[in-house]
């Protein structure tokens, strides 16, 4: 935003007389008290702000109060900034599109009278579009969503309804959620929400807390309106006016819901839909179906950078960077952000969208040959929506024939395609295009604008309905010519009469002032002074000449304004006559732009996985209770863009039984994270239906990602990193299934190391036990490898646990220089060492604080291993925090453990205060540590 800052000495000056000041305070203290609003003020040449938001304006945009100017003196003072045109679409792209706590007002009128002319919120645009796209692509369709929750003993079902007002699309989901509101995160990360409805709650709940935190994470702003706004009556009603068809199906439809018609009544009368006739008919509605994508929530979406964030140092940072490839003007890229958000899980579909990107990638002169057809294809949605919101002139209508006179290129390009995927290329693009170009269809349009628009104007940049398109407008024309032809005669006439050269002495201007006059210079005056005052009209006179007409010119001339009035009338009786003909051309406009949209999105994931220095893989999809999870030569695909990088592929093989849950040790930057991350995008990116970067792919469809890799900005919601670390923990244990994917990185380590590693292991049981998801656990807790040990315990009456395994990423130690090489290989195996001591030298720790640092290392170690195992001496003193005990003492250990842990994530954490959360878990701890007296293992931990 640096760049649209402006010095704030040059800000335009604050200009209002004593009497307009004070009429202006007076109405500005009338306004209603908002402290999310941002107001401001229209004052023609530049915009005002006032009060609070003044000073918002001027440590935000200008980044100093020195901008702000005093409105009015002594108590009466209000604060001022004022915003020139250029800063006022900087303020209100970062409010509407960047941030999601303020919503904008804009006020017209003088002295103490002035209206709301516009207003604005990051989920409803309406307003600003023209000021927000005009030079830029819309990138994403904001979403509203209503959120009715009904709050009962067993959990809470909530009515979801939303709107998305660029596609005009209604939409209605009922589901039943837990105590985290992990449903709703993922339906609004998937719907891609930028604000949310509530009811107005007299007294704030701990559910209706969480509920808030559940929004903020995913950064969506929350409006708070009244119960009473949150109902059906009329519901059905208002849909049959907005919704396409006959009233019958939308009241079946909606009379399967029980919470989320309220939801949809609320949104209704919140966007004011009903308000602007030009929705009626135009909007359609459906069920959202949780069950239908991949389940993602916030923090899966962070750990994976599916999305751009303002901090990417590139465009390659983020998932949809680097994938973002499209050609079309911002049709592609919406639909890329939307698949990203809602991968698919039927593996018939996923197959079809790889069966289409082999084939492009697979026919390179196909996939060049449509991507340079695409490039000269308009946001057709975009135009659509300006045309249906009644927003379109002449110039869309143009776009919109440019872009259709593209198709049959398009379309010869597919017809020439004969791979072994030309079935299923002409089925789903060619046909239809063959359809939508018929006479009955877009080439009626084309027929339509190429009668009525004068194309030869357009490369001087008028966009004009052609005379010859209606008789009216042809006599009128004619007659404009016949007048123009006698006005040119005059002036030759006059010439003669006068004795001055034609165009050289004597001019013919027009102007709006005086229209046709003659003009000639103060030089030429004298000479023709005496006809000047006997036989004309003298108009004006200035430095660069004399002005002055006659009857004949005058008359005329106004014969000319007149059929130039009446010319520009029937042109733009026309244009709308046009435009009205093309809004019936509609569905077949948006049916188009949904196909060429698709098209670009599969051609941009083409053109990736061909144009890597490493070429991408087709993935292998197989079920979700069928096949395993092999990765191999993977790598992660935003880390190998990067210049710097030279990336080393690795294998993951998930398979179940044996290696489905994998404990990941080693050094810290030995490549952990990277690693649990790449297997995420790479399993989410092939559900999008992209190939994917590995040697070879195989891949068990997933219905959810989990990811718990960092405390982010938890600490900003007065949340410790622990604390968010066990809430995000919680929802996996209550969220997750045995189709899910679970990533997680270094749990346990807010707290102390026996807490932290107790914890660790009860949560690895009970994910390898009870969900049975594919898991992929990176840790310090070497003492967590133990896991895998079970898998061979040969007394059947120990309890077994199956499928894990264990995994480290390598690095190589100098045995004289004691340097450290991180090798960025993931090899089958445990580590035993963490090599901290190592990693503190490469980041330059003095000599002396690193020399203390491997003396204690060493004593801790010696003390680990004498009060560990204090009855085996003969043990080899000093391994790193070796510790052997008795199988079945660290079985039941381990169960006591587990149920502990259990008794923990069952909490009510949520409804109970600091202290009766800190006394119930003393009691839970102090009930565990009698049971410890009869197990070493658990000892360890008090």
């Amino acid at each position: 935003m640096d760049a649209n800052f402006e010095d704030h000495s040059k800000l335009p000056e604050l200009k209002l007389d004593a009497k307009q000041s004070q009429g202006f305070l007076s109405f500005f203290k009338t306004l209603p008290n908002d402290s999310r609003a941002i107001r401001l003020f229209d004052r023609r040449d530049y915009y005002t702000a006032h009060g609070e938001n003044a000073t918002f304006i001027a440590k935000t945009y200008y980044r100093t109060t020195t901008a702000l100017r005093q409105l009015g003196s002594g108590s009466n003072g209000l604060s001022s900034v004022s915003v020139s045109k250029n800063m006022f679409e900087t303020i209100t792209r970062d409010i509407l599109l960047e941030r999601t706590d303020h919503t904008l007002e804009i006020y017209e009128g003088s002295g103490s009278s002035w209206k709301l002319v516009k207003s604005g919120t990051p989920g409803n645009l309406g307003s600003f579009e023209d000021v927000l796209f005009a030079n830029n692509e819309m990138q994403d369709t904001p979403v509203v969503v209503a959120l009715l929750p009904n709050f009962r003993e067993n959990g809470c079902t909530v009515g979801l309804g939303y709107v998305d007002l660029t596609k005009r699309v209604l939409g209605l989901a009922e589901f039943i959620d837990d105590s985290h509101f992990t449903n709703v995160e993922s339906a609004l990360v998937a719907l891609g929400c930028k604000e949310c409805l509530l009811p107005l709650e007299s007294g704030k709940t701990s559910e209706i807390r969480t509920l808030h935190d559940a929004l903020s994470r995913c950064g969506v702003m929350l409006t708070e309106r009244k119960k009473t706004e949150f109902k059906m009556r009329d519901l059905v009603q208002d849909l049959g006016r907005l919704v396409k068809g006959s009233i019958e199906p939308v009241r079946d439809f909606v009379s399967g819901f029980e919470f989320a018609p309220g939801a949809l009544g609320a949104l209704l009368s919140y966007a004011e839909l009903l308000a602007d006739e030009s929705n009626y008919g135009n909007y359609s509605i459906q069920r959202y179906n949780l069950d239908s994508y991949m389940r993602l929530d916030s923090a899966a979406m962070r750990a994976l950078n599916v999305l751009e964030s303002k901090t990417d140092a590139n465009k390659n940072f983020s998932l949809f960077g680097l994938m973002n490839r499209t050609c079309t003007a911002g049709m592609g890229k919406r639909l890329l952000h939307m698949w990203l958000k809602q991968p698919l899980l039927d593996v018939n579909e996923i197959n079809s969208r790889l069966d289409l990107v082999q084939a492009f990638v697979e026919d390179p002169a196909l996939r060049q040959d449509l991507r340079q057809h695409l490039k000269r294809i308009s946001d057709i949605e975009r135009l659509m929506h300006n045309l249906e919101k009644k927003r379109a002139g002449l110039q869309h209508i143009v776009k919109l024939y440019q872009s259709c006179i593209r198709l049959p290129y398009i379309k010869s390009a597919l017809e020439r395609y004969d791979g072994q995927f030309s079935s299923l290329t002409k089925e789903r693009y060619w046909e239809p295009l063959e359809l939508w170009t018929d006479d009955r269809h877009l080439n009626k349009f084309i027929a339509l604008v190429e009668a009525a628009v004068d194309l030869d104007q357009l490369e001087n940049g008028e966009y004009m309905i052609s005379s010859g398109y209606d008789p009216a407008l042809s006599a009128l024309n004619e007659e404009q010519e016949s007048l123009e032809h006698q006005i040119q005669n005059l002036h030759k006439q006059t010439a003669n009469d006068l004795d001055l050269a034609l165009d050289k002495a004597l001019k013919l201007d027009k102007g709006t002032q005086f229209g046709h006059v003659f003009r000639i210079t103060k030089k030429e005056e004298p000479k023709i002074r005496k006809k000047l005052t006997t036989q004309f009209i003298v108009l004006e006179t200035r430095k660069d000449g004399v002005k002055f007409t006659n009857t004949k010119l005058k008359k005329l001339g106004d014969q000319y304004q007149r059929i130039v009035e009446e010319y520009k009338s029937c042109q733009k009786e026309l244009v709308n006559r046009v435009i009205q003909t093309t809004t019936t051309f509609s569905e077949v406009f948006w049916s188009v732009a949904g196909l060429l949209s698709e098209l670009d999105v599969l051609l941009s994931f083409a053109d990736l996985a061909s144009s890597c220095p490493t070429p991408y893989t087709r993935p292998v999809i197989t079920p979700p209770d069928e096949g395993d999870i092999i990765l191999e030569g993977s790598r992660h695909p935003c880390v190998e863009a990067q210049d710097w990088v030279n990336f080393i592929p690795n294998d993951c093989k998930l398979v179940r039984g044996k290696s489905w849950f994998q404990i990941i040790t080693g050094p810290n930057m030995g490549g952990k994270s990277t690693f649990i991350r790449q297997v995420g995008v790479n399993i989410l990116m092939a559900q999008v239906g992209c190939f994917v970067p590995c040697d070879s792919a195989s891949i068990s469809v997933r219905d959810c990602i989990f990811a718990r890799v960092g405390a982010g900005d938890c600490q900003l919601r007065g949340v410790s990193t622990f604390m968010q670390e066990m809430l995000e923990t919680a929802s996996i244990l209550k969220g997750a299934t045995d189709k899910s994917l679970i990533i997680i990185d270094e749990l346990g380590r807010g707290t102390s190391t026996y807490d932290g590693f107790g914890l660790a292991w009860a949560i690895c049981e009970h994910l390898v036990e009870v969900i049975k998801a594919p898991t992929l656990f990176a840790t310090h807790f070497h003492e967590l490898t133990a896991l895998a040990h079970e898998n061979v315990v040969e007394d059947t009456n120990m309890k077994q646990i199956v499928g894990v395994a264990n995994y480290h990423v390598s690095a190589h130690i100098d045995s004289s220089s004691r340097k450290l090489t991180m090798l960025y290989k993931v090899e089958p195996g445990a580590c035993d060492q963490s090599f901290g001591i190592q990693v503190a030298e490469f980041a330059n720790f003095p000599e002396s604080v690193v020399s203390l640092a491997r003396e204690k290392a060493a004593e801790l170690e010696d003390f680990s291993a004498t009060t560990v195992t204090p009855n085996d001496a003969t043990e080899e003193v000093g391994l790193k925090r070796k510790r052997e005990h008795d199988t079945g003492d660290t079985t039941k250990g381990a169960a006591r453990a587990h149920k502990f842990l259990e008794e923990f994530s069952n909490l009510p954490l949520e409804t109970m205060d600091l202290k009766q959360a800190l006394q119930r878990v003393c009691k839970m701890k102090d009930e565990l540590q009698k049971d410890a007296a009869n197990s070493q293992w658990l000892q360890q931990f008090f």
